[in-house]
């Protein structure tokens, strides 16, 4: 066999197609919540990190250099086959969910915590003069000029994400990467991988471009 006939077979790839379609529908969903968990628990432990009280200033930096240290593929492991002995059964979903949200917590956390403390003290020393709460301030203050900072590394880190959903797998999970390589051993033949690697090219090489684009952006551009 040749390597078109091998790797790019369009009969086994037509064939194929539509289980490859199933997958990447349950990929996307997958880093989809997994992503805005992510991003609603980082923000909320950066917050922690730099204005909590001590012993939770301290709980949040240990969390966030546990979690970003372990590597994710035991952690979603640990989460799927381990909890059950202490009564806790999650679903393949809710595992893998539950394991890269952790994860994506604590990277998004140092994202917010960096783009937090690169706006000027005067900022909040003007927000203070006139009044402003904590709150009042982070919304309407900071963290609007926080986020233009943090967009780069925060699209960086959904893409992270999205490719991180492979992994998934390993827990029964019919994302894109494990329903192809079930289509590859039905159809004795590697051309379904070929399909879910064009599939995840096309799911992110737009984000990877749109992070270049925020890249050669400068602050003062307009939107």
């Amino acid at each position: 066999m040749d390597l078109i006939t091998t790797f790019f077979n369009l009969r086994v790839l037509a064939d194929t197609f539509p289980l490859l379609l199933q997958g990447l529908g349950v990929t996307v969903l997958l880093g989809a919540v997994s992503i805005v968990l992510g991003f609603v628990s980082g923000l909320l432990m950066a917050l922690v990190r730099l204005y909590g009280p001590a012993p939770l200033r301290t709980l949040a930096r240990v969390y966030i250099d546990v979690f970003r240290s372990i590597p994710l593929l035991v952690l979603l492991v640990l989460v799927y086959y381990a909890l059950p002995f202490v009564g806790v059964r999650l679903s393949s979903f809710a595992a893998a969910t539950t394991a890269l949200s952790l994860v994506s917590c604590a990277y998004t956390a140092e994202i917010f915590r960096a783009g937090i403390e690169a706006i000027p003290k005067g900022q909040f020393e003007a927000a203070g003069a006139i009044g402003l709460s904590f709150f009042d301030t982070m919304r309407d203050v900071v963290l609007p000029q926080a986020l233009r900072i943090v967009t780069p590394p925060l699209t960086s880190n959904c893409i992270n994400v999205l490719k991180d959903t492979a992994l998934a797998s390993v827990v029964a999970m019919p994302d894109l990467l494990k329903q192809a390589t079930q289509a590859q051993a039905l159809s004795a033949n590697p051309s379904p991988l070929i399909g879910a690697a064009l599939l995840y090219l096309a799911l992110l090489l737009p984000l990877v471009r749109l992070v270049g684009w925020f890249e050669t952006r400068r602050p003062g551009d307009a939107r």
